[in-house]
């Protein structure tokens, strides 16, 4: 049976992205950042969609072995690393990357008997204060990774906290650091994340990270993914179930947080939060119906979502765009406060995800 709530994942346009991010960085190697279930737009299509990519790049040991398991034989890059010699085991066991972001994962590489070196990608803190060697002490951190029997290659890398910013100084600061530290060995170095790649081409380096900007969508504050010739490639689809009129004056939904102010007439969309459709947005977030932009009246519920169509001759059973094509996703998450990653990323199981433009 059809779901009345669709996620269309376009792969024509997650391709036409990756191309983007060729064109910005040159012989840079690219490492598709795919973690998070590819921020909501499904690892695994993503991954074959791709397949052949120089690496893909994943949260955790959990989401590498799931992708294993499925025959996903490209380079995989574990971002968090591991906490213990049995994830390491792992690591190696599955032909793993992985950072290194913490003196106590080294004292475990040196400990750890492993039947293969692995290659090691060693994160160095300048300035995100999030994971990271700190970088008075990389010097040391690196010689002890290079010098263990346990280590096959390694990387250096870190990551940028405030490139979404263009005019943040502090972006530029980082790059200076960290290329205080890489130029002194024979290594090859990563930072740049999808606002590194469009806005910083000093911090390219060796690989890039892109993340966001593969899916359609801006990295960076205001704006969308269009002005930078990104194509969005997730499009979140309902459906008209009823149309009912409203008088002047009346309440609409949960609260009354909504009072017609003329008599009009409200369909009623077959989503809400329980979908994943944020609750939080505001009244006159736009959806597309017939091309056509309606506002949402009223809070979201769970599974029900209205729009005011006043005179239009909308029918039930007509198809509602609530982000993607169309409609930037970027949009709705300042109607809702928050931004896109977190929209494309909790849509829940009641919606079903189908891929087009596959050729």
């Amino acid at each position: 049976m059809i779901s009345a709530n669709q996620a269309r994942i376009d792969i024509c346009a997650l391709k036409h992205n990756l191309r983007r991010v060729r064109q910005h960085v040159g012989q840079a190697k690219i490492i598709v950042v795919i973690k998070a279930n590819a921020y909501g737009h499904g690892m695994l299509r993503v991954a074959q969609a791709l397949k052949g990519v120089d690496a893909l790049a994943v949260a955790n040991i959990k989401e590498a072995i799931a992708l294993r398991k499925v025959n996903v034989e490209d380079r995989i890059l574990v971002l968090q690393g591991f906490i213990s010699s049995d994830e390491l085991s792992l690591i190696e066991r599955h032909r793993l990357d992985t950072v290194i972001h913490h003196p106590d994962q080294i004292d475990l590489l040196e400990k750890t008997k492993l039947a293969k070196p692995i290659v090691v990608w060693l994160k160095i803190d300048t300035g995100m204060h999030r994971l990271g060697i700190d970088h008075s002490i990389s010097v040391s951190a690196l010689r002890r990774v290079s010098e263990c029997r346990n280590t096959k290659q390694i990387v250096l890398m870190s990551h940028l906290a405030s490139a979404d910013d263009v005019a943040n100084p502090y972006t530029e600061q980082q790059i200076r650091l960290f290329e205080s530290l890489y130029q002194p060995f024979d290594l090859a170095a990563s930072l740049a994340n999808s606002a590194g790649i469009l806005g910083f081409p000093r911090s390219h380096f060796d690989w890039v990270r892109p993340g966001i900007m593969l899916y359609g969508i801006s990295p960076f504050h205001g704006g969308d993914g269009r002005s930078l010739d990104l194509r969005p490639v997730m499009t979140l689809m309902s459906r008209v179930i009823a149309i009912n009129p409203i008088k002047k004056g009346e309440l609409l939904g949960y609260g009354g947080t909504w009072q017609a102010d003329q008599a009009t007439r409200i369909a009623v969309i077959s989503i809400g939060y329980g979908d994943g459709y944020p609750r939080q947005v505001s009244n006159g977030t736009p959806v597309l119906i017939r091309q056509r932009r309606f506002p949402i009246v009223g809070r979201v519920s769970m599974d029900m979502t209205c729009v005011d169509i006043g005179d239009s001759p909308i029918q039930v059973g007509e198809q509602v765009t609530l982000w993607g094509e169309g409609l930037p996703v970027e949009e709705i998450a300042s109607r809702a406060n928050t931004i896109a990653y977190e929209l494309v990323c909790k849509l829940t199981q009641r919606v079903q995800f189908t891929s087009i433009n596959e050729n």
